[in-house]
């Protein structure tokens, strides 16, 4: 199992050197820290240099379409300085962005009536010219307004109406809002939005040479939050007089290092398992490769520390069950084109790294499964040698309806497994394997037909399930009626076993989508010569894009829910929390 297996560590030193050890122990990385006491608030930093003025001028310089070469080495660098150059280019940026849209709503709107400067007010007695661009099917209603006005162009669409008038007229007076023109001739206006763009151009340059400054912003961020960290860590010691006393639970596999550790600051150190009635935190660890269901169990519910990890399981599971929704080798190679074009982006951070590990198998698998099925695009295998491969067909629902089925109720088999694994020290994992065994019975039944021996099992787990649920190390009769409620989820055990029926359902969505758009784009080429092809060839594209991009929703919703949901209600009984490492942020150059 990969939940690693935790001791509670104490470690006693002298207060006078309490920040040296705490500064230490956080550079050593190795330990979750458990509160001897509750921590003081203490006062907002600086506003020159607060996290989030840091975290938002950061994230302004990352959203940056281009970067420069990054400073590593430097040996001056004000902080405040620069982020107060960093502020005044983003406000700069944001005025000139919203003058340059204001400018071409302007021109927008007074493109249409042309290039000229209005009149003064005296020269028109007091008098103001307002503009309408009124539908030609609406001038009557301007007719009957009342208003001096005059049509000064007209087309098949509109008419160009200009109004004389003291005040603007009312809205209920003519039929559509005024057009906002201003003062200033449209010559004027495209000079002005050619001189901003040239000064936003500018910005942008110095925004962009801002961006070398990214990893020292980094390394900022990460010092204040370390600094942040060990300050709460430091209020969380147990303090009596000339001594001080920390404690946390720590991996058996970094036990050696912790005693390394105390050895050289010349520390007592208190190593004990942790206790029947203690929740240690839960630390995973599973390989590089595999991590990608960390991830994705860790985002959903981090399983109990005494529990197991499924992150192997809903990994694999995972990608099988996005793969059968998915049903087409042609959207798998489509996605791991996808997936090459941002291969690099994906290697940022150890999160991402990991998401691309799962969403290369998630790759692989579709492109497996949609060979076995001989979809390519909703057509037939290109090739004899690949349709050779095809051993499933997706319109046979008999059999892909007992392939579902299957598949679902050996997932839950699996999951009623590890429960009772997880439980093998009560007699209440014979609960578990009761269920396993109903499912079970049932499924080799609906495939064969019942027979005796398939009742008689089921019998004997249902028996099981009545007997041995809610029991402890001892078995007690007034327990019996807890597994008489038991019994009650029999339902949702069906319901749950149905439910992977959804794997099919989707799988035979997306083939038939594809079919679809594939005939109505030979049925239009075929309807109209020469001009079909283009809109064969716009059906194909628009279409299967829309599939591609149902199906992939499709597979992570539902791939996840089953796993998460279906998988989890029958394998985990508890829910725990991370384990977090009183540790410091590394912090990597950005690469360009």
């Amino acid at each position: 199992m990969s939940i690693l297996r935790l001791n509670k560590v104490s470690l006693v030193g002298l207060t006078e050197q309490k920040p040296r050890l705490l500064d230490a122990l956080q550079e050593l990385g190795v330990m979750h820290v458990i509160p001897l006491q509750d921590a003081e608030p203490r006062p907002t930093s600086d506003e020159s240099v607060n996290p989030e003025r840091l975290k938002r001028a950061l994230q302004y310089l990352i959203s940056s379409r281009e970067k420069r070469r990054q400073v590593v080495r430097l040996r001056q660098f004000n902080l405040s300085e620069m982020l107060d150059r960093i502020d005044h280019n983003r406000t700069q940026r944001l005025d000139l962005m919203a003058r340059r849209d204001f400018l071409e709503k302007r021109i927008t709107d007074l493109t249409p009536w042309g290039d000229f400067i209005l009149p003064e007010l005296a020269d028109l007695a007091g008098q103001k010219l307002w503009f309408y661009l009124v539908p030609n099917y609406k001038l009557p209603a301007v007719e009957r307004s009342g208003l001096t006005w005059s049509c000064v162009h007209r087309d098949n669409r509109h008419a160009y109406v200009v109004v004389l008038s003291e005040h603007e007229p009312d809205a209920n007076r003519m039929p559509v809002t005024r057009t906002f023109t201003g003062n200033i001739p449209l010559s004027q206006l495209e000079q002005n939005l050619e001189d901003l763009e040239i000064e936003l151009e500018a910005v942008e340059a110095e925004r962009e040479a801002l961006t070398r400054w990214i990893y020292q912003l980094q390394r900022c961020i990460a010092d204040t939050e370390d600094r942040a960290f060990l300050a709460d860590v430091s209020d969380q010691t147990l303090d009596y007089e000339e001594i001080f006393a920390i404690q946390g639970w720590v991996a058996e596999k970094h036990l050696a290092e912790v005693e390394r550790f105390a050895n050289t600051h010349q520390l007592a150190l208190l190593i004990e398992q942790p206790k029947a009635d203690e929740l240690p935190p839960t630390l995973l660890d599973n390989p590089e490769k595999l991590r990608g269901g960390q991830e994705l169990v860790s985002f959903f519910q981090m399983p109990g520390y005494r529990s197991w990890d499924p992150s192997r399981v809903v990994f694999f599971s995972f990608a099988a069950f996005f793969a059968i929704i998915m049903s087409d080798a042609g959207y798998a190679a489509l996605m791991g084109l996808v997936l090459a074009y941002y291969w690099k982006n994906m290697a940022s951070s150890e999160t991402s790294r990991r998401l691309r590990s799962l969403a290369v198998t998630l790759t692989a698998t579709s492109l497996v499964w949609g060979v076995l099925v001989g979809s390519y695009f909703g057509a037939n295998a290109p090739f004899s040698w690949l349709a050779s491969l095809k051993v499933l067909d997706l319109q046979d629902f008999d059999a892909m309806m007992r392939f579902s089925i299957t598949f679902g109720a050996l997932h839950l088999v699996l999951a009623n497994l590890m429960m009772a694994w997880v439980r093998r020290t009560r007699l209440e994992a014979w609960a578990s394997v009761g269920w396993a065994l109903a499912v079970l019975s049932c499924l080799l039944g609906w495939l064969q037909g019942f027979h005796f021996i398939h009742w008689f099992v089921f019998v004997v787990a249902v028996l099981t399930v009545l007997l041995m649920s809610n029991q402890q190390q001892k078995w007690q009769l007034r327990q019996v009626m807890w597994g008489a409620l038991a019994l009650t989820n029999i339902t949702k055990l069906f319901g749950d076993v149905l439910s992977y029926l959804r794997l099919f359902a989707l799988g035979l969505a997306s083939a038939s989508l594809a079919i679809t758009f594939n005939q109505l784009s030979v049925d239009v080429a075929s309807a109209l010569p020469g001009i079909g092809v283009f809109l064969q060839l716009l059906i194909l594209l628009a279409g299967h894009l829309l599939n591609f991009v149902l199906t992939v929703v499709s597979g992570v919703i539902h791939g996840l829910r089953l796993n998460l949901i279906e998988f989890y209600n029958w394998s985990l009984a508890d829910e725990g929390y991370a384990f977090r490492s009183f540790s410091k942020q590394e912090v990597t150059p950005w690469t360009t």
